[in-house]
């Protein structure tokens, strides 16, 4: 069997074993240490803005003590984008609160502020005001920063920023990351950059920052023994997996290129092809780091469309997958209210996700050009 072409694997430096090694000979073997710091000030210096960086164990996480630092708490409702990962919802129901979704809007596939509007309005006259907006940049895509920002103002409702997947991603020149009022990245294993898991929380306030490390280690109290006045959590990253993140981001910059070029290349394949059209930036306002390159049918059929195209290219050991299925359609969360129309379900239908590695070669990208073109020819 060919080699496997993987949909986003992790891609190494080569300087992240000295930093491990670093922390195996110094023996900070645990949450906290030298890397931790270290790693936590280069994402702070990456990000500019003021930003204060709280390295943690997961994305998930970082979201989940955003939610806590709002007061989100049972009987409670939060504002989500529906096309994204579950992880941008569960922590929701952590919390016992209730998510409400909203769809995507056509431009960046990311949440409608029409739609967004429509139900802050419809959740005040039913008396609940929402505590808290989950916004996504969708593979990297910013979402319409403005916009959204805008009406979380009008409102009063607190902004959490999931860039999960948007490291290296900047909308009118700032960097995704620095939006919200919380703000979280993640470093899992096909990430833009990984520390193998983990993730950070990103805010502008010091106090938060404080506030965030406090629960993350288990909320113990300033004292000379084990005190604990809240309930805390095991969310801090250890130093190990930091010291992957500190060689990894020596390449961030490289990594975001490439998987740019690996988003032109497929702009170049598909060129000639007018019923797919490739995911990209609706303006020069948008810089996306590409995380995933994603294609959508404009007209599929039952030999023409994303399935049959991503079992052509398994039949080769090529990996692709569907865009994410919309929260509101998830059986988890069928009863949870959503306000749109069909946009993310007809995005979920129609699209497909392609190979974006930083570290696929041209013998990867000829590979996936020849089955590709063999598919749409045939």
């Amino acid at each position: 069997m060919k080699e496997k072409i993987y949909l986003s694997s992790p891609h190494m430096g080569g300087t992240e074993q000295n930093y491990v090694q670093e922390a195996f000979n110094t023996n900070w073997i645990a949450p906290l240490g030298p890397n931790v710091n270290a790693f936590e000030l280069a994402l702070e210096s990456y990000l500019g803005q003021d930003t204060h960086v709280a390295a943690l164990s997961s994305g998930t996480a970082a979201i989940h003590l955003s939610l806590i630092m709002l007061g989100v708490g049972r009987g409670d409702e939060v504002l989500c984008q529906s096309m994204t990962f579950s992880a941008s919802a569960n922590p929701i129901v952590y919390q016992g609160a209730t998510p409400i979704f909203i769809d995507s809007e056509p431009d960046t596939w990311n949440l409608s502020p029409t739609y967004l509007e429509e139900a802050i309005i419809d959740r005040l006259a039913l008396g609940k005001k929402p505590k808290a907006i989950i916004a996504v940049h969708l593979y990297g895509m910013p979402y319409k920063v403005d916009e959204v920002t805008a009406l979380a103002k009008k409102y009063d409702i607190p902004l959490i920023e999931d860039s999960a997947e948007a490291l290296g991603s900047s909308y009118k020149g700032q960097k995704c990351g620095t939006f919200g009022d919380f703000s979280i990245l993640s470093f899992n294993g096909n990430k833009i950059i990984t520390t193998s898991g983990g993730g950070a929380l990103a805010t502008r306030k010091p106090k938060h920052k404080q506030q965030a490390l406090f629960l993350a280690t288990q909320a113990r109290d300033d004292a000379p023994h084990y005190q604990h006045s809240h309930i805390g959590y095991n969310y801090r990253m250890s130093n190990i997996c930091a010291g992957i993140g500190r060689g990894q981001m020596e390449v961030l910059d490289k990594h975001v290129a490439l998987r740019r070029k690996m988003n032109l290349f497929y702009n170049e394949l598909f060129s000639n092809f007018q019923d797919i059209m490739v995911f990209k930036e609706p303006c020069n306002d948008y810089f996306s780091n590409h995380w995933l390159s994603c294609i959508t049918f404009k007209n599929p059929d039952k030999k023409y469309n994303p399935n049959t195209l991503r079992e052509a290219l398994q039949v080769e050991n090529i990996e692709s997958r569907p865009l994410w299925k919309p929260m509101h359609l998830q059986p988890i969360f069928k009863n949870s209210p959503y306000y749109g129309n069909t946009t993310s379900e007809s995005l979920f239908n129609t699209g497909l996700c392609l190979p974006s590695g930083s570290n696929l070669n041209e013998e990867d990208r000829q590979r996936i050009a020849n089955t590709i073109l063999t598919f749409l020819k045939r």
